[in-house]
């Protein structure tokens, strides 16, 4: 009934988060999407931007891949039916709200071989000890990507992780312009022998990182 509806006008549960405040589940022209207080974070407007990078990633070639920052899990139903890819996915997401939304709102829990990890993706990051040929990066707090996930630490530790041959997708910002720490980030990926390709304002709002190696 609430598909139905929202061809009419949007409709909005709010449901609150400890770590990002008051998410929105909008189902608005048949379609259901995942948001914060000012941005989205599955299903709209971010779908197509994470799908813009994958376009430009030679998936076959990719046997797994880690995404730091599940939201709603909308990149995962791009990879599965956008491009039939149905290699191991790992999501990792700090938030346990977050998580049980994709699970029983998006349906993730039906996925197939899809592992989704509670826990910081800093700490995530220091502890595992696979490696994946595709890492997306997808860190959000409304609009910001935290600090820390900016700084060379952090970094260090996802080159660790990716396979030699393999790529990193960063969605890196929703700001006009690339603030000294993001430049910075795109400096030690070059320092690293990486082809890195930046991509400003995709879909018209954010930064798009994608790495591979030379």
């Amino acid at each position: 009934m609430a598909r139905i509806l929202s061809y009419l006008y949007p409709i909005t549960k709010k449901i609150e988060s400890d770590i990002n405040g008051t998410l929105e589940l909008t189902w608005h022209n048949g379609k259901k999407h995942l948001n914060s207080k000012n941005a989205n974070y599955s299903y709209g407007s971010l779908q197509q931007i994470l799908k813009f990078g994958l376009d430009k990633v030679d998936l076959t070639k990719v046997n797994s891949v880690l995404l730091l920052g599940l939201g709603g899990g909308s990149v995962i139903e791009t990879l599965r039916k956008d491009f039939n890819h149905q290699k191991p996915i790992t999501a990792v997401d700090i938030d346990p709200v977050i998580i049980e939304i994709a699970k029983e709102e998006f349906q993730l829990s039906t996925i197939e071989n899809l592992h989704i990890v509670c826990q910081d993706a800093l700490e995530f990051t220091k502890s595992t000890h696979k490696t994946f040929d595709l890492i997306i990066i997808d860190l959000f707090i409304d609009t910001q990507v935290p600090d820390q996930f900016l700084e060379i630490p952090f970094w260090k530790q996802v080159v660790a992780l990716k396979t030699s041959s393999g790529v990193i997708l960063f969605n890196a910002s929703l700001e006009p312009n690339m603030g000294s720490k993001l430049t910075t980030v795109i400096h030690f990926l070059k320092s690293h022998v990486f082809k890195v390709a930046v991509y400003e304002k995709v879909n018209h709002t954010n930064t798009i990182i994608l790495t591979s190696s030379l």
